[in-house]
């Protein structure tokens, strides 16, 4: 004999509920779409047409089900999925990139170094890493979702003071904290490149005498302007102004230090195996970087400085609106 619709639907849901529901949730399912056939009946439908306008309105036997059991038919809910996304996002812009260039900066001191080796390191991190990042914070959230250990210590209560402050200059602590973290790990790289992990360094050890301490001069001062803007808390030209100067010096030292063959030590095992022509194309293409870099750090704090000077009305990403920051 073979399954009318109803009884097709209704074996369907009952897959997924556990055994010891079956009798009960068959008993009320029936009784439901039958109360709702027979209410379409009497407005005039067809059996046929009202079973299936009855059956079409329960929706998907499979999540029918999951409701029926209480089960949660998604992966991180809506209580914990904020927390989920800003964790992610703090892992992704802050913990990832540091991974990337820690092992970009060891596969550069490796004996058997060349330049794909160093990006093929950097993007293959990238993609294990962040694959990871990903999956073992989900699944930590899955299992608080499931088990509802920790969950309240997750989901603080939203407050008034946790809104957005939509103020033209006023750095977050998370900007002022990847302001500082650059600087720092630059320095760090600029050192130990020098006493570690290789008999002879990346970068020309003779600019020791001079061009080197005074690179981590100028980028430890862009990590004092930080906190400088940090702390004054809005745009000021004086603001573009230092920013300018210390974009333009940081530039120039390292442009004169690669046009005139003094960045990279001719005695690190990477360049001394490749030819002139293979340390030009470097160096030419680090000079296009540094220089693009400086222009658009200038332009960009420029451009906030005479926002704020001007009230322009500034567009808050995401909103397709525009605001004017006070």
């Amino acid at each position: 004999m073979t399954a009318s619709l109803v009884d097709r639907y209704v074996f369907t849901a009952l897959r997924r509920v556990p055994e010891q529901q079956r009798a009960d949730i068959d008993r009320e399912l029936r009784a439901s779409i039958d109360d709702a056939v027979d209410a379409r009946v009497e407005a005039g439908e067809s059996r046929e047409a009202a079973i299936e306008r009855a059956l079409t309105e329960l929706g998907d036997p499979d999540r029918l089900a999951d409701s029926y059991a209480g089960r949660q038919n998604f992966l991180i809910g809506p209580e914990l999925y904020g927390v989920w996304r800003r964790s992610l996002k703090l892992l992704f812009t802050m913990v990832l990139p540091v991974v990337v260039i820690v092992v970009a900066v060891i596969r550069l001191f490796a004996d058997d170094v060349t330049v794909g080796s160093v990006i093929g390191a950097a993007i293959s991190t990238l993609l294990t890493v962040g694959v990871h990042l990903a999956f073992w914070t989900t699944l930590a959230f899955w299992i608080v979702e499931r088990t509802g250990a920790g969950k309240d210590d997750l989901n603080v209560p939203w407050t008034l003071a946790r809104l957005p402050r939509y103020e033209t200059g006023v750095r977050s602590r998370v900007e002022l904290i990847a302001n500082l973290l650059w600087p720092v790990l630059l320095i760090a790289a600029l050192v130990l490149q020098q006493f570690t992990f290789t008999d002879e360094p990346v970068l020309d050890p003779a600019n020791w005498s001079f061009w080197w301490p005074a690179l981590i001069v100028l980028i430890a001062l862009k990590g004092v302007w930080a906190v400088w803007v940090y702390r004054l808390g809005r745009w000021t030209r004086p603001v573009a102004v230092v920013n300018a100067l210390l974009a333009v010096a940081t530039a120039a030292l390292l442009v004169s230090l690669l046009a005139t063959d003094t960045f990279f030590n001719p005695e690190f095992g990477g360049f001394a195996d490749a030819g002139a022509d293979v340390r030009g194309w470097v160096s030419t293409a680090v000079i296009v970087a540094v220089v693009l870099s400086a222009l658009w750090d200038i332009f960009d704090i420029t451009r906030k400085v005479e926002q704020a000077r001007k009230g322009v009305p500034a567009e808050v990403p995401g909103s397709g609106r525009s605001y004017t920051l006070i």
